[in-house]
């Protein structure tokens, strides 16, 4: 797991024992970061992640955790039904515009997977030069594949499941995806032992973003300063480096 904090700095961390209380807002349906387990628990890594932010800045009695619709997390957060959204949101010029974020603390990047029984060696640019690539059509890891590997042969499907049964079929020698759920198809029954991750990672702000960030109220001038803060101490620590080891056992890297 890359560590986006810097060892040697040291964040300030302002006192919140003036709040009354933190809530904070996700999902129910965006697995593994936060979903219902068999029990109708809410669990996932956002939200041990933020219970260990709690813990870290010793607000846990006053941390309360809420699960709803994604399209029910921004106007929440407007209208101070909560003080963090915390739900794999993009961030974007518009967003930026009317709330404040963290800094990232995980970046999704684009992976390859290839056929196991191909054989391939080396690094990706040049073991997959002319070799059919698949990649889902008019999505940004099309455009990335086509601006970082102009040599493959990018064959576009309309559907993920399709670029997959391509791969399983043998029909392309390779896909290009998002690494965030193709490693769990890879290590998966669907897959059929197939196939497997093959170089990279691959990361780009241009194409994917600038990573996973918590979103505050614009107003905010504490929570983003002491989520950061509880995030670097985390990552120092390595419980941050447990949590995602925790659910991300085939690993996004």
């Amino acid at each position: 797991m890359p560590v986006m904090f810097d060892a040697r700095e040291r964040l300030p961390r302002p006192d919140l024992s003036n709040l009354a209380r933190v809530r904070v807002v996700t999902t129910v349906d965006f697995p593994p970061f936060s979903f219902l387990d068999q029990t109708g628990r809410l669990t996932g890594f956002h939200v041990d992640f933020i219970r260990e932010i709690c813990a870290e800045l010793k607000i846990e009695a006053k941390c309360q955790i809420q699960a709803m619709p994604f399209a029910d997390l921004e106007p929440t957060l407007e209208k101070a039904g909560a003080e963090v959204v915390l739900a794999g949101v993009a961030v974007t010029p518009d967003l930026r515009a009317k709330f404040s974020f963290s800094r990232p603390y995980l970046l999704l990047p684009a992976r390859f997977a290839v056929g196991s029984k191909i054989g391939l060696t080396g690094h990706a640019s040049v073991a997959l030069s002319g070799r059919p690539v698949g990649v889902v059509a008019g999505t940004v890891h099309e455009a990335m594949l086509k601006g970082f590997f102009p040599k493959v042969q990018a064959q576009p499907f309309e559907t993920p499941e399709a670029m997959l049964d391509a791969l399983k079929q043998g029909n392309v020698d390779a896909v290009f995806a998002d690494g965030l759920r193709l490693p769990f198809w890879v290590a998966s029954e669907a897959s059929g032992g197939c196939c497997a991750l093959f170089d990279g990672p691959y990361m780009s702000q241009r194409y994917l973003g600038e990573g996973l960030s918590a979103m505050f109220r614009h107003n905010d001038v504490l929570m983003p300063v002491a989520f950061d803060s509880a995030v670097a101490a985390l990552s120092r620590n390595g419980r941050l480096q447990e949590i995602y080891q925790r659910y991300f056992p085939n690993g996004l890297y």
